[in-house]
């Protein structure tokens, strides 16, 4: 088992700033190599101590907040031009921060990408995407993946 101090939220293991214990190979092969997590030494509380506090910083401020912002994000589509090829396949994929930015230039507000959770968005259409505003809230986004740019 490797203990680990993870740097961004991970869906079912925990949140920026948890230390958390996984077998060796997801910390190897998954974890470490895509940065969600640091491996843990005794010096790593001052470490946790500043991701908590990064996170509480990017948080929603309460409860409130969060549940006004994911009904507003609930109710239009977002659009995302992209770049595309004649087949309607994309150059690339979405990102996580592609959708932040759309939100915001849709007047929505603004999110975090470390807590937008999204499939592999590699073709025109429409797609989902899971936002977390708070510890018991989160949002789907429906977006517009349309040819542009």
């Amino acid at each position: 088992m490797a203990k680990l101090i993870l740097t961004h939220e991970v869906t079912g293991l925990g949140t920026a700033g948890d230390v958390v214990e996984v077998k060796n190979g997801y910390a190897r092969n998954y974890l470490l190599p895509r940065g969600f997590a640091l491996t843990w030494t005794k010096g790593g509380e001052k470490q946790v101590e500043e991701i908590r506090a990064a996170r509480e910083a990017r948080a929603v401020a309460s409860l409130e907040d969060a549940k006004a912002l994911a009904a507003k994000l609930q109710e239009a589509p977002v659009s995302l031009k992209v770049k595309a090829g004649d087949s309607g396949r994309l150059f690339g994929k979405v990102k996580a921060a592609d959708v932040a930015a759309a939100v915001e230039a849709a007047g929505l507000g603004k999110l975090d990408k470390r807590t937008i959770e999204l499939d592999d968005v590699k073709s025109l259409g429409t797609h989902s995407a899971t936002v977390r505003l708070h510890e018991s809230v989160s949002a789907a986004i429906k977006l517009n993946v349309i040819a542009g740019k």
